[in-house]
């Protein structure tokens, strides 16, 4: 019993077997050094590489974000500035369209003006030939009629129109409707 007590004793499980025990670590240290060796290095590298494709991307971004900025804020102020252009032709515009009316109205005015003074000395004139013929008429008339009413002819010239221009002055001198 003493032989089983004993390998009874050695298959305790809470006990390593040291041979084992060598072989994990000989095989653990062999894995540690692989790891340590090949595989870490290159696991570095890619989270190097990662690590700068996003930083790299991240300075783009903020490169590309100012650039934006920039082209915002030239945009910003072209507008503006077309606006204030926009304004000053507006106003430039109002100007002139008033000026052009001022124009407009000073030369119908000057036109209104000189039309008015020539019918007004159209008139003078066909005023005059009308008086003059109306004297020539009335005077012929009045010989015509004097002659008649005395009964003699009144063919001298110089009687005749002194008669005329006696009759004329009574005419004008007579109070408009009424007779004497």
């Amino acid at each position: 019993m003493t032989v089983q007590y004993l390998a009874a004793e050695h298959d305790n499980p809470l006990i390593p077997i040291w041979q084992e025990l060598v072989i994990g670590v000989v095989a653990f240290a062999l894995l540690c050094f692989v790891l340590m060796k090949y595989v870490f290095p290159r696991m570095e590298q890619t989270f190097q590489a990662r690590v700068e494709a996003i930083e790299g991307g991240i300075k783009r971004a903020e490169v590309a974000q100012a650039e934006a900025a920039d082209l915002l804020a030239q945009y910003r102020a072209q507008l503006a500035e077309a606006r204030t252009e926009a304004a000053r032709i507006r106003d430039e515009a109002r100007a002139e369209a008033t000026a052009i009316k001022n124009d407009l109205l000073a030369k119908a005015a000057e036109d209104r003006d000189r039309i008015i003074a020539a019918g007004k000395e159209q008139l003078a004139a066909e005023r005059q030939t009308i008086i003059r013929e109306l004297r020539t008429e009335v005077g012929s008339l009045a010989v015509e009629l004097a002659g008649r009413i005395v009964g003699e002819s009144l063919e001298d010239e110089a009687r005749r129109r002194g008669t005329v221009e006696r009759f004329l002055a009574y005419l004008e001198s007579a109070p408009a409707g009424g007779t004497r």
